[in-house]
């Protein structure tokens, strides 16, 4: 439904301070100039300004009527009506707040204060960040649910739209108390954690920080008390109090320390002990259906989160939580933040599915669970012409953007650890940060965190595909000596494979390191398991397209390359999808759309010299010869003697691709 990213107040706005205030948080309440306004007794009214405040857009007049009205006889006069009503509350003379021209309606609140949004802005740029001051002062802002009291009856789309707005801003309020509880001195503790309690009774690590602090003062008599009282609670409703009895038990191992506040986890260094297996986790909430007719168990919104939950499972880089958690879940009313916490989950997935017409319009949020932070949103909007195909490829992007989504939030967090207390998930992941770099130095960087983290834990079929990738690039960029390099990618692959055949990427990396020994065939068969163990795996795609743009079907490699592309847009081998598709449009002797490509992917800012080369041959077999010497002049900057039997080299065409781009380079240095 939309309405789920706060309002942006313009921050440079020259008019004075507008004294206006708005508190969602709690019974709706406006305050002007320090005096609390009599509101109108319609809920409609009411609902409508809470949505519009925190609309991130202006909305359609037709997409409110849907939201506030059943089959009423006139719902344009009828919002018309409420509208003068908000206008008679939050328009001031000279500023008007109420901007309802060309058929959308926004609520502008440049200069007010509105608690809602406060929080939101807080969890957007991390909760982590704020001062222990202002994270009380938001604290103090929770005097209620969100818009206590305003379920409207018969409003099926307005009321699912009031309870995710109440999970979130919920999963937002518990985020605050656990930093709280983090930055507490002395007995301050107490009142933050039961406060943190009393908001989210399921939430493992909420306990868990109660019983430190309890074990810290020596009042074990307290813990046990609390400790049977959770379990009970935990085993009413059907969940493993275990954890909260091992939490107690290290409590207890660590001694009192009077005085002394919990202090908050951090991994420890590692060095010879037994490997701790460890993925970021994720929760896939059932999504929505906020339709008119929707909400039936089973139907389209149950089918695209079961479909979500299974692939993103295939891709086996993440712990995913099983359907039958989740659904059981949802069906005690539970929301996606909420769950995320009982489930003591990284992440959460949740969302809306609509349809509007002949239209299906899905939005999907992905969540980090302990700051309540939206890391990636998107809305998705098809015709449906065939509902299958249409929720196919909805499904196809949701996994792929939130496999890449929470691969990027793991690589920047573990940027921000000292290198010698990365476990072996972190050390995998600051490998890859240097590995897309796409430079000797990075890459050797990237090789040494890749070996840390199989050292940590051999298991770790990743990262043996990571270390493998280095060894690929040494070869493919002659950073070393080829030769040697082509077996250490074979062989860290062999080891990928036998830590989990069932990876795509130790199908992927074994696949590039047989490429490299010129065992074609027997690459695409690796590439194909792939992508047959994981449809959703881009870097499959993508290489499919490498393969057969080289020495294959380069009509396939241009359509395996869309495809890449297409679930992962913003991918870090971009340049390389972009390349791969410049030189199969140069095997089908399109060679102006050839050079088009190849200097897209020369434009993105991780392109190397293989890809700098691309631009420079497919723009001289356009006949664009001057643009093709600034390419090559732009790698001979860093490689002097870079020619073009270096570039023949790294690649492996087939004997005619191989002379056409001998004869770009001969094209460049003619005339």
């Amino acid at each position: 439904m939309g309405a789920g990213v706060e309002t942006r107040v313009d921050s440079e706005s020259t008019e004075p301070v507008s004294t206006l205030e708005l508190r969602l948080l709690g019974p709706l309440a406006i305050r002007r100039d320090g005096a609390t306004l009599t509101l109108p007794a319609s809920r409609k009214v009411r609902g409508l300004l809470g949505y519009l405040a925190l609309a991130p857009r202006p909305v359609s007049r037709s997409q409110l009527c849907e939201l506030l009205w059943d089959v009423p006889q006139d719902p344009r006069g009828e919002l018309r009506w409420c509208l003068s009503k908000i206008r008679g509350l939050v328009d001031t003379p000279g500023r008007p707040r109420v901007d309802a021209r060309a058929g959308a309606v926004r609520l502008d609140l440049a200069g007010c204060r509105v608690d809602a949004i406060e929080i939101g802005r807080a969890a957007e740029a991390g909760i982590a960040t704020v001062p222990a001051a202002r994270l009380h002062a938001l604290c103090a802002l929770f005097a209620g649910e969100f818009l206590e009291g305003l379920e409207i009856d018969r409003n099926p789309a307005f009321n699912t739209w009031l309870t995710a707005q109440r999970h979130r801003l919920r999963g937002c309020h518990a985020a605050l108390l656990e930093h709280c509880v983090a930055r507490a001195e002395g007995d301050d503790v107490f009142r933050h954690v039961q406060a943190w309690i009393a908001l989210a009774p399921f939430d493992a690590r909420a306990h868990g920080a109660l019983l430190r602090a309890l074990a810290a003062r020596g009042r074990l008599r307290e813990g046990e008390e609390h400790l049977a009282a959770t379990a009970r609670l935990f085993e009413a409703e059907g969940l493993d109090a275990a954890s909260i009895r091992d939490l107690w038990r290290a409590a207890r191992a660590a001694g009192p320390a009077v005085g002394a506040a919990p202090a908050r986890e951090e991994p420890p260094a590692r060095g010879d002990e037994a490997p701790v297996q460890r993925r970021a986790s994720v929760a896939v909430m059932p999504f929505v259906d906020v339709s008119a007719a929707g909400g039936a168990a089973g139907g389209p919104a149950d089918g695209l989160a079961h479909d979500v939950i299974t692939r993103l499972a295939k891709l086996r880089s993440l712990f995913v939580i099983a359907q039958g958690s989740v659904f059981a879940l949802r069906d005690r009313r539970i929301g996606p933040q909420e769950a995320g916490r009982m489930l003591n989950v990284d992440y959460t997935v949740g969302g809306t599915l609509r349809r509007a017409g002949p239209r299906l319009i899905v939005s999907v949020e992905l969540v980090e669970t302990r700051t309540a932070r939206i890391i990636w949103a998107e809305m998705f909007d098809h015709p449906v012409d065939d509902a299958f195909l249409v929720m196919d490829a909805i499904g196809n992007r949701i996994v792929a953007s939130v496999a890449s989504e929470i691969e990027t939030a793991e690589r920047n967090r573990a940027l921000l650890k000292p290198p010698n207390s990365l476990d072996a998930w972190e050390a995998h992941h600051r490998g890859l940060w240097h590995m897309y770099r796409f430079t000797r130095a990075d890459n050797a960087q990237a090789q040494r965190f890749f070996e840390s983290a199989v050292r940590r834990d051999p298991t770790f079929a990743r990262a043996h595909a990571g270390l493998s990738f280095t060894h690929f690039q040494n070869a493919f960029q002659g950073w070393a000596e080829r030769a040697t390099e082509i077996d250490r990618a074979f062989a860290a692959a062999g080891q990928s494979l036998m830590a989990d055949d069932r990876d795509p990427a130790a199908h992927w990396a074994m696949g590039r390191a047989l490429w490299l020994r010129g065992s074609h065939a027997r690459a695409i068969i690796e590439m194909e398991s792939a992508v047959d163990l994981s449809p959703n795996f881009a870097l499959g795609h993508y290489t499919l397209a490498f393969f057969h743009a080289q020495d294959g079907d380069p009509a396939a490699a241009m359509d395996f390359s869309d495809y890449s592309r297409q679930l992962s847009p913003f991918d870090p081998l971009l340049f390389a999808m972009l390349g791969s598709r410049a030189i199969a449009l140069a095997r089908l002797q399109r060679f102006d759309e050839a050079a088009d490509w190849g200097v897209k992917a020369a434009a993105r800012p991780n392109a190397h010299a293989q890809i700098m080369a691309i631009a420079a041959y497919t723009l001289a077999l356009a006949g664009r010869r001057e643009e093709a010497r600034r390419y090559l002049g732009t790698i001979h900057r860093t490689l002097p003697h870079y020619g073009v039997a270096d570039f023949l080299t790294a690649m492996q065409f087939s004997p005619d691709a191989a002379a056409l781009f001998r004869s770009a380079a001969r094209r460049i240095s003619d005339g």
